[in-house]
């Protein structure tokens, strides 16, 4: 599978090993920066591009990592198409797929040691889409939402 990873240089070596990771373990990493550790570099350029990518290529996956991995999740989330979900133990990075459909995950360096970081990008990965109709419906919600600028109808309340 085909991986989009950006970063700024709190999660510089993180990346690097994720890269390493994702290769050995038969995926295509493709880095969209940092491509070098700088103290005062800014993650948008990097996130964006990753977001971007994995937006414009159907099938593949993204993974954005910063200091919390807050401010990544949210650069992520304003490129159109992408459902970027902040990632912080093994049932988010499950259910980021299982119930979000989501196509990047954004994991703080700062928060989770190596192996922990990578656990949660194993899980991602292999964790599909459970294609629930109450998933995709709230799913098509956020879309067509995306799309339109149109609010979803608010739910009837039940009369009584």
């Amino acid at each position: 599978m085909r991986v989009f990873l950006g970063c700024d240089h709190a999660a510089f070596e993180l990346k690097e090993h994720l890269v390493a990771w994702l290769k050995a373990n038969g995926h295509e990493p493709v880095d969209c920066g940092a491509f070098e550790y700088d103290a005062v570099d800014d993650y948008p350029p990097f996130v964006l591009r990753a977001a971007e990518r994995t937006a414009a290529e159907p099938g593949s996956l993204g993974v954005v990592l910063g200091g919390s991995g807050n401010g990544e999740a949210i650069a992520a989330n304003k490129v159109k198409g992408v459902r970027a979900a902040l990632v912080w133990n093994e049932d988010t990075a499950r259910l980021a797929r299982e119930h979000n459909d989501a196509n990047v995950i954004s994991i703080g360096a700062r928060q989770h040691d190596q192996d922990t970081a990578t656990e949660f990008v194993r899980l991602f990965l292999e964790t599909p889409y459970s294609e629930e109709p109450r998933h995709t419906r709230r799913i098509t919600m956020l879309s067509d939402y995306e799309t339109t600028g149109e609010l979803p109808p608010l739910p009837v309340p039940p009369a009584g």
